[in-house]
């Protein structure tokens, strides 16, 4: 038997294919929603045992500047990724994002993947400028996200 889109089965839990946001203030989910497309976000929440990982498209430049800012994950590193929507160019990110760790900005043109250790300082980060659609994600390896900060 093949259950199809989540419907039914002994492991049904732990496929995803519904967004269920994950908690930020209520300001900054206003600001959040007009530049971004949250496509997914999971955690041990959501599926027990899982880590953190969220995806979205961003579509536009933030209003606020920088969108994201500076803080650390104390006992847990980060996977980061932005990367092109242009199937036939899929290095050309189609905008602009600067992205800081510990103080150090890099700008991004290129789909880019980043790690940043636990404990290192990371962001700001700066949406300059988009052309189309990037695809963002980030994964947190524990069960839930521990940088609040990126929304005050």
């Amino acid at each position: 038997m093949v259950y199809e889109n989540n419907n039914g089965g002994k492991y049904a839990q732990y496929f995803l294919q519904t967004l269920q946001n994950p908690p930020m203030d209520a300001e900054f989910k206003k600001i959040y929603e007009k530049f971004a497309h949250r496509i997914l976000w999971i955690d041990g929440s959501l599926v027990p045992g899982a880590f953190q990982m969220n995806t979205a498209w961003y579509c536009k430049v933030p209003e606020r500047d920088p969108i994201f800012t500076e803080h650390v994950h104390a006992d847990t590193s980060e996977l980061i990724g932005f990367f092109s929507s242009d199937e036939s160019n899929p290095y050309d990110l189609g905008g602009k994002i600067e992205f800081s760790i510990e103080g150090e900005p890099h700008l991004l043109t290129r789909s880019t993947m980043i790690y940043v250790p636990a404990g290192l300082k990371h962001n700001p980060m700066r949406i300059l400028e988009v052309n189309r659609p990037i695809f963002h994600f980030s994964v947190v390896m524990q069960d839930h996200y521990d940088g609040e900060a990126v929304y005050k």
